[in-house]
């Protein structure tokens, strides 16, 4: 009988993990209550089936991959679901929070009876054409590394209680999402001040795989800039108020979170950025 995985959150990301999952033979769920049709469509393409909040918790494994701003709120909505499941199996919180998020999600899931999982997934989505992202593990069971792995994921395990996986998370993403925020806002001041031209011509010349980086990655972020806001924000809570760091990630939230307007609105930043990218 295949394992059955329930996904919370079938966006960009959980739907393409759910489609690795069946490929590597599990059955996979979504609970897609109140979600949108192209989500539907999205987790249909996938091959995962729709699913009841009573049936997700029947699942042998629950991966929570939703926006940071919503993880407590999926771990309160089920947990009476999960205390009142006659099997128990594996809660994974997949989510960009901080450790103490984390703490948060593992102390409302304490007494389900489910084994909770600290997980962190650094990469873009799975394609067919590549590995995927690695999946980091803390707390726990030991046994569920190798379980994910059975699975087709790139599972590795992380040292540590719950909140480990989260740390190395938060760290990661304050380096690469970082990095981004920080062209972002140079390159808009290039744009503003109407040095680009010499900008591109320079960048192209003594820092090619960083011009090169951020044609790839800037763009790429435009989407995805309003799940980046309270990521950043994450970030800014891990290091704390103590740590001059934390107000440069206030900053780079209100860095996404004007890309993000700007993606609802006239996309007049994004144009901006796409010009001095492209050297224009």
């Amino acid at each position: 009988m295949p394992t059955t995985i329930a996904i919370i959150g079938a966006g960009a990301m959980g739907s393409a993990v759910g489609q690795r999952l069946i490929q590597g033979g599990a059955r996979v769920l979504s609970f897609t209550e109140g979600r949108s049709q192209r989500t539907l469509d999205r987790v249909r393409a996938a091959g995962i089936e729709p699913a009841a909040i009573a049936d997700i918790a029947k699942a042998d494994l629950i991966f929570s991959i939703v926006p940071p701003a919503e993880a407590t709120g999926v771990a309160r909505r089920f947990a009476p679901v999960l205390s009142a499941a006659s099997a128990k199996g594996t809660f994974i919180d997949f989510n960009a929070i901080n450790p103490n998020s984390m703490r948060d999600v593992g102390s409302v899931l304490a007494g389900t009876g489910w084994d909770i999982c600290d997980g962190a997934i650094i990469g873009l989505p799975p394609k067919p054409d590549n590995a995927g992202p690695k999946f980091y593990v803390s707390g726990g069971s030991a046994a569920i590394v190798d379980r994910l792995a059975a699975l087709g994921l790139r599972a590795h395990r992380v040292d540590g209680s719950i909140g480990a996986a989260s740390a190395l998370k938060m760290v990661y993403a304050g380096i690469n999402k970082g990095l981004i925020g920080l062209g972002t806002t140079m390159l808009l001041a290039a744009a503003g001040s109407g040095s680009a031209a010499s900008l591109h011509a320079e960048m192209a010349e003594s820092m090619p795989e960083l011009l090169a980086r951020f044609q790839r990655s800037i763009p790429d972020m435009y989407p995805k800039a309003y799940r980046w806001v309270a990521e950043m924000e994450e970030i800014a809570e891990f290091l704390g108020p103590d740590d001059p760091g934390a107000a440069l990630f206030q900053a780079m939230a209100e860095v996404f979170s004007r890309i993000a307007h700007d993606q609802n609105a006239d996309g007049r930043l994004a144009s901006t950025l796409d010009g001095v990218l492209a050297g224009k």
